[in-house]
């Protein structure tokens, strides 16, 4: 993945034959954030290893010219075990690319940083050292010397502080003057044993003091790493999580509702053209702004996302969900690409590349899709809304809140049972286990501007999927729902009044080529209560799984213009033995919430599975063992639910 983008003031200047500069360092040290200061950029970060697996690149526009700054992910080795780590590798090998090297380095983890230095030297490329975290180190009782350090390795070395910008602005200055960085007269040697004595006289002649061990983080740690008790901590941090969606997003949920009910009726008002104006009230009000509902759901998830991993408590659930990995035969860092999936598949299918076993990777992959993404909560909230009224639960406890947790905890299971069963259907094991680093960051306030970052990243995202993505297929099926068009006299022979236009859209939709498509795979819905209507939703939802709120949208929208949902929850069957009964009955809803629990109803994540794996194969196995176990496991839901009701 590559990006560019202008950051700061400086002249428009072409980048094609611009210095290009990289920066290398381990995962946490800070140098995603050292990116986004010198370009401008936003890539997403983490604090856990295994979240950049791909290389950005921006622009970093100086008095001197431009030049490109790459972000390679974050390495502790030059010695590769992982595809990640071999693109830092590959990186170095072709020299011939690069202008010079930015190694950054945590001043709180300066002996094993040195480890590093010492191998990206043998580049033989200008560096610097870039030292971040230089405020946690004194705040911990330890010290470097910068201009010591500089000294001791031949190198210049900067300090850079989080929200100082003399430290970015100092190593903006250093680039227009890289031809003029001093190199050591003797590269470090290569030897783990020498290189261990000449990281300890480095520290030495840097005046280096070790850190004290974060007193305060070690008290939080005894509890929140508990087996135990970190644990049950956890727990009920997700399920506060979750309880916390419903009760703050739903009045802003129905703010929107009510604008976009009004923003219908002026459209059918005004508009003197009465396809045109249903087209506007039901295509694009009725279907995109039934999707864009639940932004302020998308909203607070990753607002309470960001705050999690912004304290330093994300990479703490990493570490205890590292132990429950173990039973499905999986590492740590497979942990890592299934929390990514939380947000979207196709960051954490990305992620697998961090998994050193191409057994494990193919494992995770075929499970990834399992773990509950955002596109999910748009048709999880519509159909909870419909089984389980907003006030139901037990004093502050809502059990709209109390089924999407139990909805998350199904899908981290599944993932969990399908990585278990790939791993031992995909071959034997070979090799010893290689080892695995998690680093636990100090706690700390997250900054206000990082989470707005990442809050607003996310809205964009879901934005630019609603309005491109969505909005394609909604087009689409309006035009499905809506063609062929029913002529005043076939309207007449049917007995509906052409004057009535509630009962023109009903008749149009239930004979339009979306009904003949619907009805066609009705015998394989049928057993789970779903209605032509639902399979059409259900299909649709093929090209992003939130169309299935828009196609309702537009199906209820046709039906009561001046209240859609009541029309969705007041859907019976039209035709069959059940004609008359209400579509979205318990069994129904419960059926449906299970379905998409496990179907892989996302072409882009089959397309990204695609290039991971180098072929189709993997993809197709993927999406046809998903539907089938979807089904089943839909019929199942359908049939319990109905016994218990």
């Amino acid at each position: 993945m590559s990006h560019q983008h202008h950051g700061g003031p400086g002249p428009a200047t072409s980048v094609v034959d611009a210095p290009r500069v990289a920066l290398v360092g381990s995962p946490n040290a800070g140098k995603t954030t050292l990116f986004n200061s010198l370009t401008g950029l936003r890539a997403k970060t983490g604090n856990y290893p295994g979240v950049t697996v791909a290389r950005y690149e921006g622009v970093l526009d100086t008095p001197a010219g431009p030049f490109v700054v790459e972000d390679l992910p974050g390495t502790y080795s030059l010695d590769p075990i992982s595809p990640d780590e071999e693109v830092v590798a590959h990186a170095l090998e072709q020299a011939h690319e690069l202008a010079g090297l930015l190694v950054v380095v945590d001043a709180t983890n300066l002996r094993r940083g040195l480890g590093l230095i010492a191998q990206v030297q043998q580049a033989g490329l200008p560096t610097a050292v870039v030292l971040t975290f230089v405020d946690e180190l004194t705040r911990r009782g330890g010290r470097v010397n910068p201009e010591a350090l500089s000294r001791a390795l031949g190198v210049t070395v900067i300090p850079v502080v989080a929200g100082d910008r003399r430290g970015v602005d100092a190593l903006r200055d250093r680039l227009t003057r890289l031809d003029a960085w001093p190199a050591p007269p003797v590269p470090p040697p290569t030897d783990p044993a020498d290189v261990t004595a000449w990281a300890t006289s480095v520290l030495a002649s840097a005046q280096f003091a070790a850190p004290d061990p974060d007193s305060r983080t070690g008290r939080l740690d005894a509890v929140l790493l508990h087996p135990v008790w970190g644990t049950l901590i956890f727990f009920v941090t997700m399920f506060a999580f979750f309880q916390t969606i419903f009760l703050v997003a739903a009045p802003m949920q129905g703010w929107i509702e009510t604008a976009f009910a009004l923003l219908g009726d002026l459209a059918r008002d005004t508009i003197p053209i009465r396809w045109l104006s249903a087209f506007v009230a039901d295509a694009l009000l009725g279907g995109v702004g039934g999707v864009l509902v639940f932004l302020p759901q998308i909203a607070l998830l990753f607002v309470l996302v960001s705050l999690l991993e912004g304290t330093g408590y994300l990479s703490r659930a990493a570490y205890l969900m590292d132990r429950i990995m173990a039973t499905a035969g999986l590492e740590g860092r497979a942990f890592v690409a299934l929390l990514s999936s939380v947000a979207c598949a196709i960051p954490g299918i990305m992620a697998t590349r961090t998994l050193p076993s191409a057994r494990d990777r193919l494992a995770t992959m075929m499970a990834a899709p399992l773990m509950t993404c955002s596109a999910r909560l748009p048709v999880y909230v519509l159909l909870i809304g419909m089984l389980v009224p907003p006030e139901a639960g037990w004093g502050p406890i809502r059990f709209q809140g109390l089924i999407l947790f139990g909805l998350y905890l199904l899908g981290a299971a599944s993932a969990m049972a399908a990585a278990w069963f790939f791993k031992r259907v995909v071959g034997r094991n070979s090799g010893v286990p290689l080892p695995f680093y998690m680093e636990m960051p100090s706690y700390r306030l997250p900054r206000a501007k990082t989470v707005l970052i990442s809050v607003w990243d996310a809205c964009r995202a879901f934005l630019k999927k609603v309005t491109s993505i969505i909005l394609i297929t909604t087009v689409v099926l309006w035009g499905l729902l809506n063609l062929p068009v029913q002529g005043a006299d076939a309207l007449e022979a049917a007995g509906v009044d052409p004057t009535d236009e509630v009962a023109v859209a009903t008749y149009t939709i239930d004979n339009s080529a979306a009904a003949w498509v619907g009805r066609a795979v009705s015998p394989v819905f049928e057993p789970l209560g779903f209605d032509w209507r639902v399979n059409v939703g259900v299909i649709s939802s093929l090209a992003a799984r939130e169309v299935f709120v828009a196609t309702m949208g537009q199906v209820a929208a046709a039906s009561d213009p001046e209240d859609p949902a009541a029309a969705l929850a007041s859907m019976t069957y039209e035709d069959g033995p059940r004609q008359g009964e209400l579509v979205f009955t318990p069994p129904t809803v419960a059926a449906l919430l299970v379905f998409f629990v496990y179907a892989l109803q996302c072409m882009s994540t089959l397309g990204v599975m695609r290039r991971e794996t180098g072929t189709w194969r993997w993809p197709a196995i993927a999406f046809g063992y998903l539907g089938v176990v979807a089904w089943g496991m839909a019929w199942l839901a359908h049939t319990l639910v109905g016994v218990l009701t």
